[in-house]
């Protein structure tokens, strides 16, 4: 599996680099804009990623943001839904507007932080990456 990791907050990027690499290569950058122009490289490189997971919160470019320049990087390539990144936004904003946002601008998955490792691993299966 290919991922892309977006987080801005050293420790969490840390842990979810450790946390993400024992199920594939682990891409990571550290701010949305980053986020999206790895994403285009890749696409470019005919290696796209399965799973990316944005922060919310981050500077240049938040994790909103970065969701919106992939999913226009797709349509424009006319990549079919069933083929598209699948997204996990990972975010200590938890509230309903967020979670609601995140969703009208097509992550699959909202992880709230701090991570639990095996909830996300049920998400990873769900989403049947691993």
């Amino acid at each position: 599996m290919k991922i892309l990791l977006s987080e801005d907050d050293f420790a969490t990027r840390k842990f979810m680099t450790n946390f993400l690499s024992k199920y594939g290569e682990c891409d990571v950058t550290v701010d949305g804009m980053e986020a999206v122009d790895a994403f285009m490289m890749a696409l470019e490189d005919g290696e796209p990623y399965d799973l990316a997971c944005l922060d919310i919160m981050m500077p240049v470019m938040d994790g909103y943001q970065a969701l919106v320049g992939i999913r226009n990087l797709e349509k424009e390539r006319n990549i079919p839904e069933d083929k598209a990144v699948k997204v996990i936004m990972t975010t200590a904003l938890n509230d309903e507007s967020n979670v609601k946002m995140a969703f009208e601008l097509g992550c699959t998955i909202y992880s709230g932080k701090p991570i639990d490792q095996e909830r996300f691993e049920q998400a990873l299966k769900k989403l049947n990456l691993i």
